[in-house]
């Protein structure tokens, strides 16, 4: 299936990379946030990506930023893509404001053992199952690599936040909520319970992350819900769990989904959209007409500026060959591709290795000073290697030495033209055409 199950790319500094989302820098005061079609369920990301759940996350997060920008500024600055945003870097507050208006999931499993104050919130005895509570309730936790619930007392306490901050901050989260309650409403939805996460831009409480998603939220079928409360079944990956829950074996649960499930989460995930946003997502047809989602978003990001369409990652063995490899670099002025210099280092080689296996985008590697096929031997992008004694070598410009699937080029000039042939973008090809044919031109005129 057509789906966006990493991102990867050479071109940018990679800040993050969680279970659905890779955040990368453009400037200090600006994130690009890819939102993959990763799943995760029980602390895990399966194997398999679900087509078009990045897409979704993405738009409905932009639909309800704009829904609620009245309510408090968020993070958005553009969308590039169906699956990329940009975004203001803020400081994020490392508190989940969680909203529950019924009790269930976490909650419940901890009431049906006894546990009656959450978060600093006493609920009475005698609550069933999925009961809706007579005003939402506001339960914080903290974000830590094992999150926990707090009292706002202790979140003060512990310098979380301030005081001030923290009332601000849940008057704002129960403000989202109803917003989000009423709108979802009147589609037939419950918002059973969400989490908001805050930040802090020039000093101003802003929205960041995401909001009113199916990852960030419960969502229940309000007629489900009036036929049978206890019922009440989970609109998207809750199916997922579920099936993943029967098919245990021997404790494990499944690493991959069956494609009849991955299309059934499919479904689920376009129809949650389309009920909230009133239509469908632009990008639903995709996998059905051959569209792929790498090209359309590294097509959009080219068309931002925010990166070049390819790569060459020209690599020295040494900071001796750094000049050579400068003027190498230097050649490819003009064609639009980005060009980066790496000094080998045994310290990043696996880290460089995954991002240009991975990258997104095509890329050639230009290897200086004998590195050729130590690199070749790791990576899926042509290799192109040059040394200074290649001409000695060899009476051809370029070959491939012995197995290895390396192009050994005898002048720094035959590696920047077989780069820029390795490459094999339309764009470029044209470049190329153009090229050679004023070269034949220029050719022609001087025999006359």
């Amino acid at each position: 299936m057509n789906t966006l199950p990493h991102f990867a790319t050479p071109q940018l500094t990679l800040l993050h990379r969680g279970k659905v989302r890779d955040s990368y820098r453009i400037d200090d005061s600006t994130r690009l946030i890819i939102v993959s079609d990763r799943l995760s369920a029980f602390d895990s990301v399966l194997e398999t990506a679900i087509p078009h759940k990045g897409a979704v996350l993405n738009g409905l997060a932009n639909f309800w930023f704009e829904k609620t920008a009245h309510i408090i500024p968020n993070h958005v600055k553009a969308l590039i893509d169906a699956n990329v945003m940009l975004v203001k870097e803020a400081q994020p507050i490392k508190v989940e404001m969680v909203v529950r208006n019924y009790i269930t999931g976490s909650m419940l499993r901890g009431y049906q053992k006894g546990q009656r104050t959450f978060s600093g919130v006493t609920v009475p005895d005698g609550l069933t199952k999925h009961q809706q509570f007579p005003t939402p309730i506001v339960t914080p936790t903290t974000k830590e690599e094992s999150d926990r619930e707090i009292t706002p007392e202790n979140l003060v306490s512990e310098g979380w936040v301030s005081q001030e901050l923290y009332d601000k901050m849940a008057e704002k989260a129960l403000e989202l909520f109803k917003v989000g309650s009423d709108l979802l409403a009147s589609q037939g939805i419950i918002l059973v319970d969400t989490k908001y996460e805050f930040g802090l831009l020039n000093g101003e409480l802003i929205l960041i992350d995401e909001i009113h998603t199916p990852d960030s939220s419960r969502f229940w079928s309000a007629e489900d819900y009036a036929r049978n409360p206890e019922g009440a079944e989970q609109m998207d990956k809750e199916y997922i769990r579920q099936w993943l829950i029967a098919n245990k074996v021997e404790g494990q649960y499944p690493r991959a989904l069956t494609p009849e499930v991955t299309a059934e989460a499919t479904h689920r995930y376009l129809d949650i959209y389309q009920r909230i946003v009133g239509q469908p997502l632009a990008t639903a047809d995709e996998t059905a007409t051959g569209g792929n989602v790498a090209n359309r978003l590294v097509s959009n990001l080219v068309k931002a500026g925010l990166m070049k369409d390819a790569w060459v990652s020209i690599v020295a063995d040494s900071p001796a060959d750094e000049k050579q490899g400068q003027k190498i670099r230097s050649s490819f002025d003009g064609y639009e591709v980005f060009t980066q210099l790496h000094v080998n280092s045994a310290d990043e080689d696996d880290v460089m290795t995954e991002v240009w296996n991975r990258s997104i985008e095509p890329g050639v590697i230009i290897a200086v000073a004998g590195l050729g096929d130590a690199l070749a031997a790791r990576v899926n992008v042509p290799v192109i290697s040059w040394q200074a004694d290649a001409e000695q070598t060899t009476n051809s410009s370029a070959f491939t030495p012995g197995s290895a699937p390396t192009l050994l080029v005898a002048h720094p000039d035959n590696a920047v033209q077989a780069a820029l042939r390795a490459l094999n973008t339309l764009r470029l090809r044209e470049r190329l055409r153009h090229e050679i044919a004023a070269a034949k031109t220029k050719r022609q005129a001087a025999d006359v």
